[in-house]
């Protein structure tokens, strides 16, 4: 255990996450302090009466005058109060960074523009199928610091370029990038470079590297090594095939499983089971029940989700689709017999949208843009799409026009918070006026 008794410790940011990092310091006989930015943030109730805490704003005094920072996630190292703080020398880390240098057990840690929440539900559930104790967390579910266990047998983490800015002791057992497409670049004014070496901070002393062998930028930057095990649609030691119009999961060219016994659907979600697959392997579970686990998932919520499906009519949930890439992955090879009414908008998030226009062509499609950034989504394909202000005011036009045949999919392509809560809501959202509407 690591003895933080003489640090001046400041938390910056609270919600669940700086809530654990609380817990976690009063457990060790330190008194943390805690800042916010906001006047009322989330968790303030459930802070213990002792803690000293500063909201509405960054306290500099405080913040200067720490041993240990200890920064949610969410607020940039670019902070200008926080570049000061480096400059003098102090030490700034998150909660994934505490959470490694105390955990026993090995750790898969999965990182990705997309796909990352269900590769790391897959791989929990396979070590659950072994019978292992297993804990999940970090960017999906609990955070990190609530699941350290000296009893855990595995811990699988997913972990976003965000945490990892601020994790240097990750040793992980094997590790993934799986796929890196434009995101945050509000975040990372130097492009995708700067986001792509946030990712790649993952590798750092992991044993095994499972990289996309269809995305360069999922590589080392030293390139593939020893310790890279790959998977792609065609190539990679995990693999698909095709064969009378069969897909199969290939592993070092052995079929061990025919996608159909899947209950998850879709190419991007074979390349999810693939990469999980190769996780597993890389720590030993046993093959067998990792194939189990693969038969018997469901999909997360939010994630292409079928909702309503009336009057020939599927409604399909893919709120998740927080940036382009993952809307690409939604819109690749899609299969529908009628129109598909596409539904985009919310925060863009300053990302180039031009990648869609490949996926939007034909006559059997419409776009409903609407949020902050339905103007460039619209500019996409005008002579097919429409604009309003809202996501429900769109889909009363298209409950007016779908056919039996048809599909209605939102797959927005941007964040949820000019309008919603969370991409949990506005999915929510989605499904209880599918069902009021179709």
């Amino acid at each position: 255990m690591i003895d933080y008794q003489d640090k001046q410790v400041v938390i910056i940011g609270l919600g669940s996450t700086g809530l654990s990092c609380v817990d976690y310091f009063i457990a060790r006989g330190v008194s943390p302090k805690v800042i916010d930015t906001r006047a009322t943030p989330p968790g303030l109730d459930k802070l213990p009466e002792s803690v000293e805490r500063h909201t509405g704003g960054f306290n500099r005094d405080w913040i200067l005058a720490a041993d240990l920072l200890v920064v949610s996630p969410g607020i940039a190292l670019a902070t200008p109060v926080l570049q000061e703080a480096a400059a003098a020398g102090i030490e700034i880390v998150g909660d994934i960074e505490l959470f490694c240098r105390e955990a026993r057990a090995p750790i898969v840690a999965i990182t990705g523009s997309n796909g990352k929440s269900t590769v790391t539900t897959l791989v929990g559930e396979m070590a659950n199928a072994a019978g292992w104790n297993v804990a999940m967390g970090g960017n999906l579910g609990q955070p990190a610091l609530s699941l350290l266990d000296p009893e855990c047998q595995l811990y699988v983490m997913e972990l976003s370029s965000f945490q990892l800015e601020t994790t240097s002791s990750l040793h992980a057992a094997a590790a993934t990038i799986l796929n890196v497409t434009e995101d945050h670049m509000d975040r990372y004014p130097q492009g995708m470079e700067q986001y792509r070496e946030a990712k790649l901070r993952i590798y750092h002393n992991a044993s095994v590297c499972v990289v996309n062998a269809d995305d360069a930028l999922t590589m080392p930057l030293i390139g593939a090594d020893s310790r890279c095990a790959s998977f792609g649609v065609d190539v990679g030691d995990y693999h698909l095939s095709y064969q009378q119009g069969e897909t199969w999961l290939r592993v070092h060219g052995e079929k061990v499983l025919n996608a159909a016994e899947m209950k998850i659907v879709g190419q991007h979600n074979y390349l999810n089971a693939l990469a999980a697959l190769a996780l597993a392997d890389a720590v030993s579970l046993p093959r067998a029940s990792s194939l189990q686990a693969l038969t018997q998932f469901t999909g997360l919520a939010h994630r292409f989700q079928l909702v309503w499906d009336n009057k020939g009519v599927r409604w399909i949930n893919d709120s998740k689709a927080t940036n382009v890439g993952s809307t690409e992955a939604a819109l690749n090879g899609i299969r529908v017999d009628g129109v598909l009414h596409l539904l985009l908008g919310g925060d863009g998030k300053s990302a180039d949208f031009s990648p869609l226009s490949t996926y939007l062509k034909g006559d059997n499609i419409r776009l409903y843009c609407f949020g902050r950034d339905k103007q460039p989504l619209y500019d996409l394909r005008p002579e097919v799409a429409e604009m309003t202000d809202t996501m429900e005011q769109a889909m009363v036009h298209i409950a007016q026009r779908v056919k039996p045949g048809d599909m209605v999919l939102l797959s927005p392509a941007c964040a949820s918070l000019d309008q919603f809560k969370n991409y949990e809501q506005r999915g929510l959202e989605f499904a209880r006026l599918a069902q009021e509407l179709g």
